[in-house]
């Protein structure tokens, strides 16, 4: 039993996140396509009737020893946390395959073979590991209309969106993930549904389930697609108390800088980030090497702006291997104390003056 195994999934990732800068993993996506799958790879024998070519999601019902080792290679690379491959396993996004049906059970293995791996390498060591219930946007939004001639057109109603969020959520928890990480969120508005699906999965499973929060920015500017600044943002799901709040995809390191400034001085919680490697070139593929990225990130960390630090689309485990060693030594970030104001948010943040002493 390690020092920290009879703490909560809450209190152990605070009480490391106080001591030093933790990791989380890397990209999925780009590791999966690596291995060159063919599309019998991806059906397996399910007997689905739609090609699953690209499906790599279902991968932990039919090449589990795909996923299993992707996510050893990001926990030999040195990260403390590691997502499920999930992003997409919710019943919209896996209608486009015909595998609506299966995803209680794609998020229920991808978090057991997550938690597996977890537990091995906790076993090996002492030091806990931590799996995070990846939960992406779906190709929906709440917020705005697909039809420019309506609207107020929507494709989905809040409460559809986040009952398809619970059985996602549910499955993850009880498949054995530690926290809720909602991602991507290019639609704060569908971000609050997965809020609103976690707090009722909490009920459903009788345990803690800690929300990670990860906006994603759509322009320089530093806005999502639903229009909110990162500011706006944190006011609008900051009454969810969620264990991490950061930024995800959209650029790389370079142009993350300024947001990453802004969210650590507002946010009294940790701070996440785990941007992309640079920028996509012209055939979309991703070159920043690892030393690159992580010599970026290390800025971050030498300013005290993060307590957890990884990658998005192009990074690899090598990527991760490279902050270990560039943040090695450094200090956490200090959690700020934030005066306690009324803090609103429409696209852009208002702040409401306290009242004046007597």
């Amino acid at each position: 039993m390690t020092a920290d195994s009879t703490l909560s999934a809450r209190a152990a990732l605070q009480a490391a996140a106080k001591e030093r800068i933790l990791l989380t993993d890397g990209g999925w996506g780009t590791q999966i396509q690596l291995r060159k799958l063919t599309e019998a790879c991806y059906a397996g024998n399910l007997g689905l009737s739609h090609d699953q070519k690209g499906n790599n999601d279902i991968l932990a019902l039919t090449r589990p020893d795909v996923v299993t080792a992707i996510g050893e290679a990001y926990l030999e690379a040195g990260s403390d946390i590691v997502s499920t491959n999930t992003f997409s396993a919710n019943r919209i996004s896996q209608a486009d395959y015909g595998a609506e049906a299966l995803v209680a059970d794609i998020n229920h293995e991808s978090a057991r073979l997550g938690r597996e791996a977890a537990d091995r390498y906790e076993a090996r060591d002492g030091r806990r590991r931590f799996i995070a219930g990846a939960v992406g946007p779906t190709n929906k939004t709440l917020s705005l209309s697909p039809d420019v001639n309506n609207p107020g057109y929507r494709e989905i109603d809040f409460d559809e969106l986040k009952a398809v969020y619970l059985d996602q959520v549910v499955a993850l928890a009880e498949g054995g993930a530690d926290f809720i990480l909602i991602e991507t969120i290019f639609d704060t508005l569908n971000a609050k549904a997965g809020i609103a699906a976690t707090l009722e999965a909490e009920a459903k499973v009788g345990r803690d389930l800690p929300l990670m929060i990860s906006m994603t920015l759509t322009d320089l500017s530093g806005r999502n697609l639903s229009g909110h600044t990162v500011e706006a943002f944190w006011y609008a799901v900051r009454h969810a108390k969620p264990l991490t709040i950061g930024l995800n995809c959209s650029f790389g390191a370079a142009q993350l800088r300024p947001h990453v400034r802004v969210l650590s001085d507002l946010a009294d919680t940790l701070v996440m980030v785990y941007p992309n490697a640079g920028l996509p070139n012209e055939l979309g593929e991703y070159d920043e090497l690892p030393d690159t990225t992580a010599s970026l990130v290390r800025e971050w960390a030498e300013h005290g702006q993060v307590n957890i630090l990884g990658g998005c689309c192009g990074s690899t485990p090598a990527h991760i291997a490279a902050m270990a060693k560039a943040i090695e030594g450094l200090p956490a970030r200090h959690v700020p104390d934030v005066p306690v104001r009324t803090r609103l948010a429409g696209l852009e943040p208002f702040t409401m003056a306290p009242s004046p002493t007597p």
